[in-house]
C-alpha cells in the first residue's frame, strides 16, 4: 500500500485535470502550454516523484517553447487516445520526445517516456525505472532485454514482464499496472530489505 497509494493519488489528480475530455478540449483550444504545465504539475505534485530532478528540469525546459509544448501535448494525446495500435502510438511518442528542445540534459529517458502513460492509464501502461526494473527482472529470473535507448521492443518486453508478474500474482488480485509496478519496485529497489 505504501507504494500504491501515492501512485493512485497521482492518477486521480491526472483524471481531475487532464481527463480525456478535458485534454481534448484544451487541444481544440490550442492550449498546448497549459496541457504541458498540467502534466508536469501532476507528476511533480506527488509526494514521491517518479522522475529524477534532472529529468524534471529537462522536461520543463523542453516544453517552455511554443513548439515544444505543442509537440508534447499533441504527442501525448496521441499516445493516450489515438486510434493506432499501441506499438505505433508508443513509437510515435518516442519520436516526439526525442525531438523536444533540449538545453543541458537529454529528455529521451525511459522514465520520461513512460511516466505519463502510466499516470494517465495505469490499466494499460507501465512505468520503467531502469535500475530498479532490471533488478526486479533479475530477482524474478525474467529475461528483460534492456537498452538505454527507448524503443517499442524494450517496452513490449516490459509489458511481457508485467503480464508474467500479473499472472503469477493473480491470487493476490493485482488491480492494474500500479500494483504490478509496485511489486517490481519492492523486488528491485534497495529501499526494501530482502
Amino acid at each position: 500500500s505504501w507504494e500504491r497509494e501515492y501512485k493512485v493519488e497521482t492518477h486521480e489528480r491526472w483524471e481531475r485535470v487532464l481527463s480525456r475530455t478535458e485534454f481534448a478540449r484544451l487541444l481544440r483550444q490550442r492550449e498546448f502550454a497549459e496541457i504541458a504545465a498540467r502534466a508536469v504539475r501532476v507528476e511533480q505534485s506527488s509526494r514521491h516523484s517518479m522522475i529524477f530532478s534532472f529529468e524534471k528540469m529537462a522536461l520543463r525546459d523542453a516544453v517552455k517553447s511554443a513548439a515544444g509544448a505543442r509537440a508534447f501535448a499533441e504527442g501525448l494525446y496521441e499516445l493516450l487516445h489515438g486510434k493506432a495500435v499501441l506499438e505505433r502510438r508508443f513509437q510515435r511518442w518516442i519520436d516526439v520526445v526525442s525531438t523536444l528542445p533540449r538545453k543541458q540534459t537529454r529528455v529521451l529517458t525511459w522514465p520520461l517516456v513512460t511516466v505519463f502513460g502510466f499516470i494517465a492509464q495505469p490499466d494499460i501502461h507501465m512505468f520503467l525505472k531502469p535500475t530498479v526494473t532490471r533488478g526486479a527482472a533479475r530477482e524474478y529470473e525474467f529475461d528483460f532485454r534492456y537498452s538505454s535507448r527507448p524503443s517499442w521492443e524494450i517496452y513490449e518486453n516490459l509489458l511481457q514482464f508485467a503480464d508474467v508478474v500479473r499472472r503469477d500474482q493473480r491470487d493476490l488480485g493485482p488491480r492494474d499496472m500500479i500494483d504490478v509496478q509496485s511489486f517490481m519496485w519492492v523486488q528491485g529497489s534497495d529501499e526494501y530489505d530482502e
